[in-house]
């Protein structure tokens, strides 16, 4: 009731998202990911319950099966009276099996074209370290079409819920886990913080020495999710430029620069290149250094 009242009195300073861009659309898209991807979660359970209870031959002949394995084997099933549980579980299964690769499809389909939106939205958002397209459409959703709304990174961070709370007692001083504010982009946070902690060497040397201070693990991702929230909110404000892989292409072509001769000066592999060209992977510090390396090239 608060929030409308300020609204009606005029008070109300904060300015709403609009919806009226590339942003709404790529809401609406994840919307219908989602969608197929907990229902695609729910037919692999279906799948497996259904063959843990299946008569024995049929579950001894799938059972030590993965998930893909189950599915392709399940869909080519040609089951025969219904009226045999044998024969009904057969049947069952190739629906269920055949739901999941519908399933499977539709997530390609939708995955590839958020996969484009999100990049052409926002090329340094996408380059960022552990930020994935399901990451960056839920930071640029959470942000709305026009994330300069947002008065400064602080407000972003309370967005997320990952500002700190004051939870100190006594002599102890500390801070507890903020619950509130969009828990979606509060997890795309969590997710790029664990995707560092693992394979980001800085990051391990932070959890490293922040260990030796004391924190635990939950405090320590807890600094991290609130430092990476400082640098999505630059990245959705005030994102840098950064080469986009079709140029850097037609870039290569213009020279007469092959793949190979690229990937042996650059000291990489051709697929490396090919899948920055294409689109495939986002990485900005790459994309910097080759395009530099082009410039010499033509100024040679």
């Amino acid at each position: 009731m608060n929030p409308a009242r300020s609204v009606l009195n005029g008070e109300a300073t904060v300015v709403p998202k609009t919806h009226d861009s590339v942003v709404e659309s790529i809401r609406a898209l994840r919307v219908a990911f989602t969608s197929a991807r907990n229902s695609r979660t729910r037919v692999a359970l279906q799948i497996r319950d259904l063959i843990v209870t299946a008569p024995a031959p049929l579950r001894a002949e799938i059972e030590g099966l993965t998930t893909a394995q189950r599915v392709a084997r399940c869909a080519r099933f040609r089951p025969g009276d219904p009226t045999d549980p044998r024969e009904a579980t057969k049947l069952a299964l190739r629906v269920l099996a055949r739901r999941y690769e519908a399933l499977t499809e539709e997530m390609k389909e939708l995955g590839s074209v958020l996969d484009d939106l999100t990049y052409k939205v926002n090329p340094a958002l996408r380059s960022a370290r552990g930020v994935g397209v399901d990451v960056a459409a839920i930071l640029l959703v959470a942000a709305g079409d026009n994330p300069e709304r947002l008065r400064n990174e602080s407000a972003f961070a309370a967005l997320c819920g990952v500002s700190p709370v004051q939870a100190s007692s006594g002599l102890t001083t500390r801070h507890r886990l903020n619950r509130s504010g969009n828990r979606q982009a509060n997890n795309a946070l969590w997710r790029i913080a664990i995707v560092r902690a693992t394979h980001d060497e800085e990051t391990r040397a932070y959890v490293a020495r922040r260990l030796t201070e004391g924190k635990t693990k939950r405090e320590i991702i807890r600094c991290l999710k609130r430092h990476i929230a400082r640098e999505i909110f630059i990245h959705l404000t005030n994102p840098a430029v950064v080469p986009v892989g079709t140029e850097l292409r037609a870039e290569r072509n213009a020279a007469k620069i092959s793949l190979t001769t690229a990937s042996t000066e650059l000291g990489t592999y051709p697929l490396r290149i090919s899948r920055l060209e294409r689109g495939i992977d986002h990485d900005r510090q790459f994309a910097e250094q080759y395009r530099a390396w082009l410039e010499q090239q033509k100024a040679a």
